[in-house]
């Protein structure tokens, strides 16, 4: 058994033992103080008095009498673009040395959601506290000795014309390992830096049977592609013919599940697989054990949570809450409804929806499933399209080839290993229907960064079929949705889409 390694699982063990007992509510009561006291002095807390706030009976519920909900375009609007112009103590103290750009699904260009240090620190903390919870999963010892291959973003981080470096927040939070994990860390800072992705892989794949990786980390669908080309390159039947050690698998940004059957098969024995929920904002939960594929929030590293009931009554036709929704602390939720996420973090993000919603499955723990987003998404291959983006691209369709779309409905298709669109619309017959899809394909790759990444990777191909307006009509009486108030389904998952395609003839 290894020394060192058994070192290390022993201290894992003895850290996952000393339980703190504070209770949910507690330490979110704690975190809310602590991020107040620290943004009192900046512009937003003096505008929104947080001094007071504090002193008050209840600072949880003054605090949320006295700021609003923000959603990105509100909050960049409003305080954010100072940021851009240099100013210093906007929303949290200082400024921000970088921008995690997100994928732009909800407005035309990429967000750019700030990173301090402060939040930086925040993550490595979550980070410590996930790899704690390995104490609760059934790994060897000599485990803890061996590499984890982080599959993100590139780490080569561009600088804005303002002087902000600006990345995926993958690419950022690898950009700043602590040195004492730098000897664990693969691909290596030269590799990491690599932009072009299929450059990047083959580097992985000439180096691996150098390395003896343990965990790998990253969204399903670059780590699968990966795999085979590793497994490609060196000539092998699966992916642990070259890493007999790899065990545990940390999966986020994408639903694993569609995955879970091609990835089994590049393995040659079963792996862990630990769901993370690592966005743009923050760290914001991860799996703590095996029996469950719940995450567990994190409370006590810089987020305070809020939760809005997902109902018609808070939500406003752009998706966006209600500014007389009701939010719950975390004491106050109850167990499988669905809530909207609010946050508001150290990294200056005041009372900020993500998007996301999610429900809770137990309430002691803390933990959560993600269960959608305020607005509809088809997210394969990490494509991260919303149905606005896509009513903004039959919108646009419209315009160039002067023909009405009323209705259109979109679903995800694997296919050899990859992933298809396949689009219908409701433009009647039409002799240019090739067109009309590489003119859509384009618009989206254009308005979704995310998109235009996946197209060049899992997402290999669109196919597009024009039909006329009455076979929605009829596809929705059969699925007997059929009235006054009817919405014809814009994103459709894969049984539905099966039937539907049924309905209308292959393609």
């Amino acid at each position: 058994m290894s020394v060192i390694g058994s070192l290390i699982k022993g201290i894992i063990d003895l850290g996952s033992k000393v339980k703190n007992d504070e209770a949910p509510i507690q330490l979110q009561k704690s975190t809310l103080s602590s991020l107040l006291n620290k943004a009192k002095h900046t512009e937003f807390g003096r505008h929104y008095d947080f001094e007071k706030t504090l002193m008050s009976d209840d600072t949880e519920v003054n605090f949320k009498k006295n700021v609003p909900y923000f959603d990105y375009k509100k909050i960049n609007h409003e305080w954010w673009n100072k940021i851009h112009l240099q100013k210093e103590d906007i929303t949290w103290p200082g400024i921000p040395s970088y921008f995690a750009l997100t994928s732009g699904t909800t407005g035309t260009k990429s967000k750019q959601i700030p990173v301090t240090n402060t939040m930086l620190e925040d993550l490595r903390k979550t980070a410590i506290q996930q790899i704690a919870a390995l104490a609760n999963f059934n790994l060897p010892s000599d485990f803890f000795e061996k590499e984890i291959l982080m599959l993100g973003s590139s780490t080569k981080l561009n600088q804005s014309k303002e002087k902000f470096y600006e990345g995926e927040i993958s690419g950022i939070s690898a950009s700043n390992i602590p040195f004492w994990f730098s000897g664990y860390y693969k691909p290596g800072e030269e590799i990491a830096q690599i932009e072009n992705w299929d450059e990047r892989v083959l580097r992985i794949a000439k180096k691996a049977n150098q390395w003896d990786i343990g965990a790998i980390s990253g969204i399903p669908t670059w780590v699968e592609l990966m795999l085979k080309k590793v497994i490609e390159y060196n000539k092998i039947k699966h992916i642990h013919e070259i890493w007999p050690n790899f065990k545990v698998y940390t999966s986020g940004g994408v639903a694993f599940q569609p995955y879970e059957k091609s990835f089994h098969q590049l393995l040659g024995k079963p792996v862990e697989v630990i769901d993370t929920y690592l966005a743009s904002e923050g760290f914001i939960a991860f799996q703590q054990r095996p029996d469950t594929k719940a995450m567990k929030l994190s409370l006590n590293t810089g987020i305070y949570f809020e939760f809005v009931p997902f109902e018609p009554a808070y939500i406003n036709e752009d998706g966006s809450l209600n500014k007389n929704a009701k939010s719950l602390s975390i004491n106050e939720v109850k167990l499988n409804k669905d809530y909207v996420l609010v946050v508001s973090t150290s990294a200056g993000l005041w009372r900020y929806m993500i998007g996301d919603t999610i429900q809770f499955t137990d309430l002691k723990k803390a933990e959560i499933i993600i269960t959608g987003r305020t607005k509809f998404f088809l997210n394969v291959a990490g494509s991260q399209l919303s149905v606005n983006k896509m009513n903004e691209a039959i919108q646009a369709v419209e315009k160039e080839f002067n023909i009405k779309v009323p209705e259109f409905s979109v679903g995800a298709v694997k296919m050899n290993g990859h992933f298809e669109h396949h689009w219908f619309i409701a433009g009647g017959k039409v002799k240019n229907e090739e067109a009309i899809k590489e003119f859509l394909d384009r618009y989206l790759k254009d308005a979704n960064k995310n998109y235009s990444v996946a197209r060049k990777k899992g997402l290999k191909s669109i196919q597009l079929k024009s039909l006329p307006v009455q076979v929605f009509y009829d596809w929705a009486e059969k699925s007997k949705k059929k009235g006054g108030q009817m919405k014809i389904e814009k994103v459709l998952k894969e049984n539905k889409l099966e039937e539907f395609k049924k309905f209308v003839g292959e393609f």
